[in-house]
């Protein structure tokens, strides 16, 4: 009875399928089309070259081609370069022509929506320009944008309802605003270092959209005129005719064998089938802000067969690869997933929506079978763990890695890049994970927080996070994450995770290292802070003017930061101050910890 009712069913596919290839001849003129040579993105309906024929696309639609590239003209902007078209996502990413190469930033300026009929992607942020009249550095601001300033006035970038009354006050908003999409390096632009490019996106017919994720394409009957689901030609005609033709060799018997060895795969991969369910969920829910998402063979091809590894962990491998426009990245490959593969969903959902100057940029992921990837910037000079601990590693080192002024910096950056999450964004999202290790560096030692594992969202409104169970890493975990005996879980866990790398970071060694010379350091924080208390030398290497002076300051904020009451350690943005201000204006808090001798060996911190 079951192998009767399959080969009815390859009968009706077959029938089916020819009616349908015969549809597809019909519609042969608006077959998807490239500028030349298959280079530059599929051009099909809605879109039409002007070349084509009226009924290929949609008035408002209409793409040109100049010197091998794709053009989209925008009535009140100019002529953009198309770079990728979505038609699933109704998405169309461009970059103006005038590339503006010596102020970028004007790019973001002359772009227009008006009279076309595309609009921004909803996941957008409107930012306003300030002027100040002197120069300044806040974490509130991008720039200053270089090319738009002047001698006397300096142009930069704030969210636009972000309240201006933590600047100063010859910083004033002019009232002109210019709208981003998430994943714009910001930065970049106005440092005038990266051409923006734009995405936006397009009204779909519902039609269209069912059929764009049915696999096929969306086309246009004059006829009736309306729209029609394109099937790709013989996609299926080429199956159906070759099952039938396997169906009637092998045999009864052995189409029989064949459905229960489908049966059988069926049940074992169904694990893997719901991963990949919530996988898809998401990429439906959050369509344009998710990032690239790529196949094993792609990542094979990009990372040339796995050859070249960077480095591994708990979590699996990571090697060093190239994307096909030459970028190069970071595999990571994730071989010991946890609860159903969720912290591989919640890294992609909480990284793939934000982009700052200072946390990794997640251009991609694989989820196929039970094989999982994440594809970052590549960061040329790896984590801030092998700098600062490098003479653990290396016996023979008898210098820092970095300068004081160097780690300065990165610490201030670090504090930009959690303040970022903390504020700057939608939803405030706790990374819970802050870490030396988690900090990467790149070909300019600048600081880029990565690891989004375990990080969690919540409303900015939100002060108290409700957790089932403590997560982080041993050594940076919040007290109140172990027992809400010392106060509520909030962002302010994260900024104690902050204060515990920063203790690491003055003095080039675990906070907690029992094979130390001395009994008295065994515990740094609680050593650190009775030299800071008691005015005396701290013993550290110093080769500049003005280093110990970055080592105080870096040791008091540290301490701030690790008060054992959440209450009483600074946010990130006052992090922030204390860092950028006067070693003479900042004091040395209470003592921030339980002594080791008294409540909390040193084992168990």
């Amino acid at each position: 009875m079951s192998i009767a009712i399959f080969f009815l069913l390859l009968t009706y596919s077959v029938a089916k399928t020819s009616a349908e290839t015969n549809t597809t001849d019909m519609y042969e003129f608006c077959q998807p089309t490239t500028c030349s040579n298959n280079k530059g993105p599929k051009v099909r309906f809605p879109f039409r070259f002007t070349t084509q024929k009226l009924s290929c696309g949609i008035d408002g639609f209409e793409l040109s081609c100049s010197n091998n590239k794709t053009i989209l003209h925008l009535p009140s902007s100019g002529d953009y370069y198309v770079q990728q078209i979505s038609y699933l996502h109704s998405t169309i990413t461009v970059m103006d022509v005038n590339s503006h190469s010596t102020c970028p930033f004007q790019s973001l300026l002359s772009f227009n929506l008006t009279n076309s009929k595309f609009f921004y992607i909803p996941h957008s942020h409107n930012y306003t320009i300030v002027n100040c009249t002197e120069k300044i550095y806040h974490s509130y601001l991008y720039g200053p944008i270089e090319c738009i300033s002047g001698e006397q006035n300096f142009s930069h970038l704030i969210y636009a309802d972000r309240s201006m009354d933590n600047l100063p006050s010859f910083c004033k908003k002019t009232g002109q605003t210019v709208e981003i999409a998430h994943g714009l390096d910001i930065d970049g632009i106005t440092r005038g270092l990266t051409t923006p490019m734009f995405v936006i996106g397009w009204d779909a017919l519902d039609e269209c959209h069912r059929c764009e994720k049915s696999g096929n394409y969306c086309g246009f009957n004059t006829t009736s005129n309306s729209t029609i689901c394109v099937k790709q030609k013989h996609r299926l005609g080429r199956l159906s005719i070759s099952l039938v033709s396997i169906g009637a060799g092998i045999g009864g018997s052995l189409l029989f064998a064949f459905l229960i060895f489908l049966i059988y795969k069926s049940r074992k991969s169904e694990k893997q089938r719901e991963v990949q369910l919530k996988v898809e969920k998401f990429q439906d829910d959050y369509k344009t802000l998710n990032p690239t998402r790529y196949t094993f063979r792609e990542l094979k091809k990009i990372t040339s067969n796995f050859k070249h590894r960077l480095g591994q962990g708990g979590y699996g491998s990571v090697f060093r690869g190239k994307l096909l426009n030459g970028i190069p990245v970071a595999v990571k490959m994730l071989e010991h997933l946890k609860g159903n593969g969720q912290e591989f969903i919640n890294e992609v959902a909480t990284i793939g929506r934000i982009h700052h100057f200072n946390i990794v940029r997640l251009l991609g992921f694989c989820s196929e079978g039970g094989r999982r990837a994440l594809i970052y910037e590549f960061m040329p000079n790896g984590s801030l763990e092998k700098y600062i601990f490098s003479k653990i590693n290396n016996s023979s080192s008898t210098h820092r890695p970095l300068s004081w002024e160097k780690l300065r910096k990165i610490a201030i950056g670090v504090a930009r890049g959690v303040e970022y999450l903390h504020q700057g964004c939608n939803q405030r999202i706790l990374h819970f994970d802050i870490k030396p290790h988690n900090i990467l560096l790149d070909h300019n030692f600048q600081p880029k927080i990565s690891d989004f594992g375990l990080a969690k969202l919540c409303s900015k409104e939100q002060s108290i996070v409700s957790l089932t169970a403590a997560r982080g890493t041993a050594g940076y975990i919040a007290p109140e994450l172990y027992s809400r005996n010392f106060g509520e879980v909030s962002y302010k866990s994260d900024v104690y995770s902050y204060g515990m790398m920063l203790l690491e970071m003055v003095g080039c060694r675990k906070n907690i290292d029992p094979e130390v010379e001395n009994q008295s350091q065994i515990y740094f924080p609680e050593w650190i802070y009775n030299k800071m208390s008691q005015g005396k030398e701290l013993y550290l290497e110093f080769e500049e003017h003005g280093d110990e002076g970055i080592a105080k300051k870096l040791a008091i904020v540290a301490l701030w930061c690790i008060q054992w009451n959440p209450t009483e350690r600074p946010s990130m943005p006052m992090v922030i101050q204390m860092l950028e201000g006067d070693l003479q204006s900042l004091e040395i808090p209470a003592m921030p910890f339980v002594p080791s001798d008294v409540e909390m060996g040193t084992s168990n911190h």
